[in-house]
Formats: C-alpha cells, structure tokens, sequence
C-alpha cells in the first residue's frame, strides 16, 4: 500500500554541522528507501538551511538531495514544499526543474480520505511584534529584490552566521512559549473546524502525536534531522512518527 510521507527541519547546509555532506547522505538514503512505497512526500519547511534564489544563478549545494527529489518527482511521486523561515526564498526554479509545489503558509489537504491541516509553524498563532515585522520583511519583494542586489560573497556568509549564531543562541529546544502558541492556536482551530483529522507542523524540533480536541483529532510535530532524524507516515489509517537509527 502507497503511503504519504512528512518531513521537516533538515536545514541542510547549516555550518554548524560537523560534516554536512554526511548529513544530506543520510537524510538521500532515507528518501531512496521510501521510494517505491511513496504517493505523497510534504517537506513541512527548513528543509535548507538558506536558499536564495536568484533568476539565472543556481545556489551551490544540495545536489545530492536535489537530484533525490527529482528522481522521485520523475517515477511519479507528488512532492508538496512548505516554506519555512530558513527557505523562505524558493521562487521558481524548484518547482520547474524538480515540479515539487511550493507553498508559502497552512494549506488544508484530503490525504487518502483524510483531513490534514498542515503548516511549517513559525506563522502559526500570535507572535511577539518583531518577529512579525522580521518574517514580513523577509515576505515583502522590494526587500527581495534589494537583497538580491548584494552580491551572494556577503549575503551567503551573513545568511550562515546568522542561523549559526540563533541556533546557538536557542539552542536546539523551542521555548515554551513557542509551543503554546502552537498548541492553543491548534486547540481553537480544532473546535472550530471538526472536519480537521490531522495538524502536522514543523519547526519546533520536538516529537509529538498527541489527541486535540475532543473528536478524536491529532496534532503531530515532526521534530529534525539536526539530532531526531524524524518523520512520520500516513498508511491511511494511522498517522506514526518515526525515527532513523544509524
């Protein structure tokens, strides 16, 4: 039986990797193992940990995974991209080289008769004002089109410190508050919206399959591939997280 497949927070690239190639080799192998039993693969964000894509200039890096997706994109597989806040640059060269779909936000799906909401997270309920004025400017195309002016030799580097330094800095735990604002936004939803079988985020780096709501509903966070090496799969009937021993 074909099942659907979810993944999130690789941020492949990231310096902070001891050895990132060793990492998207891994991260390569696990998607070749899934290739025969695919219908569906939704990357649910942070999936690089930068991207900017330029019209005539190709990022270095990821050509393995790259060409992974590609490969699955060609036997039939539908690949589904969310943005996150670490790719949030993907215009349109994945979509026509690779035909993964791109989607900036929530997006509500029937996944073999069921309802999934699915989101990468960071956009997810309140947040703090400036964390919303940073994701805006980040979203606004003026701003795009001046931060592709700068040449990639200082915007690549700024690009990696950055995610060094606040990886560094949060550590590799959300904060409490992150996941509340998760939770109680999805808590709302749920009453509001009973048709909803399934919430799976991104984002937050933690594992959970937990019920929402009182109409048997569920809410799933994928975790990473930074220290879980996690996904989960939808056979149908069960939605499971699972995780990569190596």
């Amino acid at each position: 039986m074909k099942k659907a497949y979810f993944l999130s927070d690789l941020h492949l690239g990231a310096s902070y990797f001891a050895d990132p190639h060793a990492k998207e080799r891994a991260v390569v192998r696990w998607l070749d193992s899934i290739k025969t039993s695919a219908a569906e693969l939704y990357l649910l964000g942070d999936i690089l940990d930068y991207w900017y894509e330029y019209r005539t200039v190709v990022p270095r890096g990821y050509v393995r995974f790259l060409g992974k997706l590609a490969e699955l994109s060609d036997a039939g597989v539908k690949l589904h991209w969310f943005i996150g806040n670490h790719d949030i640059w993907i215009f349109d060269y994945l979509p026509s080289e690779i035909g993964v779909e791109v989607i900036d936000g929530s997006a509500e799906r029937e996944i073999m008769g069921k309802r999934f909401y699915m989101a990468h997270g960071d956009g997810v309920g309140r947040h703090e004002w400036s964390f919303t004025l940073i994701r805006s400017i980040f979203r606004n195309r003026l701003c795009q089109r001046l931060y592709a002016a700068v040449h990639p030799r200082w915007t690549i580097p700024f690009a990696h410190g950055w995610s060094s330094h606040s990886r560094q800095s949060d550590g590799m735990q959300p904060s409490a508050r992150a996941i509340a604002t998760v939770e109680q936004f999805t808590a709302q939803h749920a009453l509001e919206h009973p048709g909803i079988d399934y919430y799976v985020y991104g984002h937050l780096h933690i594992l959970r399959n937990e019920p929402v709501g009182n109409r048997g509903q569920r809410m799933v966070v994928l975790g990473d591939w930074i220290t879980l090496n996690s996904w989960a799969e939808f056979d149908g009937t069960t939605l499971s997280l699972h995780r990569l021993e190596e």
